[in-house]
């Protein structure tokens, strides 16, 4: 099943951001039969300085040029059900360890269109072409309810995010409701401390009131509990601090709030707040650089789900060397920060030599494709973190619904481990 021709184009991400999209057509000789796939990249707003360059430089046109040039030529008569060998060229042609000539998002684009052939080419799910044969875990949607940072613009918390998640679920469907439901009743008790929002959304689909960081974890906490009695399912909170877009070198500067907190204050802050509220998921507590916060507060509670993303961008060098310090429990996953699904698959590997669990994660500026539902369940991840709303959200979240439907009895959910 060899590829025959490929194609980029322009296009743009749900916020608005120009991507690119890779289309590959390829034909089965024995039957002459002709199959098209395409994908596009994703796009961060808060991107780890340690990632993959998204662009080589001259931006999105010295992608498409460098694709013509030096990718089409050498990806055309691979194989398409040996992703690796797609994977690995993309590698050999572009020759540097971040992608600096071709670009990141050419690679994953290309990356992730090869895959969708090779699933097509044997008649699978692509889950079961990422994953094999026993793929059948459906991981816990988390997602952001309330949002702050880079994401909304300064105009919110300081803290980028505010998560809820599903503990113990019975179907993944379930799972997905709960969230949604969280989502929605939490704009009711938003308006009751700010009763001049009008309802706006970041990037990711979450409300963007003008609160305080406690004031947003109270509020979730009681929309949880709510939501959580009714349906008879637990909803655990948690944040993604993005630390390292509050860092100015010597401190983390909280602009709304108007503190600043130093590396040791940063940490009793987080501690507190995982204490207050039973915090069960904590995401970049500390700047991209700080491993040793990182294994303070892990080691305080491994018990929850205190995770890397600017910490590892996906790297399976940076979280060895975060597994060796017993960092984290939990490393997010983000293909498109390495590059490729290979590179993505030996992080996932990589985390799990340590102990970490994978958390396959959107991005700010994401698409309409479903493919992170089908990676999720491929890399047996324990959680998928994909939003709640918005139609690039809601579309992998649908995704994962169709797959528990596809898997019927077979398919599982996480056994939580952690509080």
């Amino acid at each position: 099943m060899q590829i025959e021709d490929v194609w980029i184009r322009k296009v743009f991400t749900g916020r608005g951001d120009v991507t690119v999209e890779v289309e590959l057509t390829v034909e089965d000789p024995s039957s002459g039969e002709v199959l098209v796939t395409r994908a596009a990249a994703p796009a961060g707003a808060s991107r780890g300085m340690h990632e993959v360059a998204y662009f080589p430089e001259g931006g999105v046109d010295a992608a498409l040029a460098a694709f013509e040039k030096l990718v089409a030529p050498e990806v055309v008569g691979l194989d398409v059900t040996e992703a690796y060998v797609v994977d690995g060229k993309l590698e050999e042609v572009d020759g540097t360890p971040r992608f600096e000539r071709i670009g990141g998002a050419v690679a994953i684009a290309t990356s992730f269109a090869a895959a969708e052939a090779g699933a097509a080419a044997l008649g699978i799910p692509l889950f079961a072409f990422i994953g094999g044969a026993y793929a059948r875990k459906l991981p816990l949607p988390l997602g952001n309810v309330i949002g702050g940072g880079k994401h909304s613009r300064g105009l919110g918390p300081d803290i980028q995010e505010f998560l809820v998640m599903p503990l113990n679920p019975p179907d993944i469907f379930t799972a997905v409701y709960a969230n949604v439901e969280v989502h929605k009743r939490a704009l009711k008790q938003i308006l009751k401390v700010d009763s001049s929002f009008t309802g706006g959304k970041n990037d990711e689909g979450a409300w963007t009131p003008r609160i305080s960081s406690r004031t947003a974890l109270k509020i979730l906490k009681e929309v949880a509990a709510e939501v959580g009695g009714e349906l008879g399912v637990e909803i655990g909170l948690g944040v993604d601090v993005a630390a390292s877009s509050l860092w100015n070198g010597e401190k983390y500067v909280y602009k709304n709030e108007g503190v600043e907190r130093g590396p040791r204050e940063q940490l009793e802050f987080v501690a507190k707040l995982i204490e207050e509220f039973d915090l069960v998921y904590v995401e970049d507590p500390f700047h991209e650089e700080d491993f040793q916060s990182f294994a303070e507060l892990t080691d305080k509670y491994r018990d929850r789900l205190i995770v890397g993303d600017d910490l590892f961008v996906t790297n399976p060098a940076r979280i060895r060397e975060g597994g060796k310090l017993k960092a984290a429990t939990g490393v997010i996953v983000k293909p498109d920060q390495i590059g490729t699904l290979l590179r993505a698959y030996q992080a996932v590997i990589t985390a799990r030599e340590y102990g970490m669990r994978p958390v396959v994660s959107h991005r700010s500026g994401d698409t309409e494709y479903k493919t992170l539902a089908h990676i999720a369940v491929g890399f047996g991840a324990d959680v998928i973190k994909t939003g709640i709303m918005g139609g690039e959200r809601t579309a992998k979240l649908n995704e994962l619904i169709r797959l528990g439907d596809y898997l019927g009895k077979w398919a599982v959910l996480p056994q939580r481990h952690w509080r």
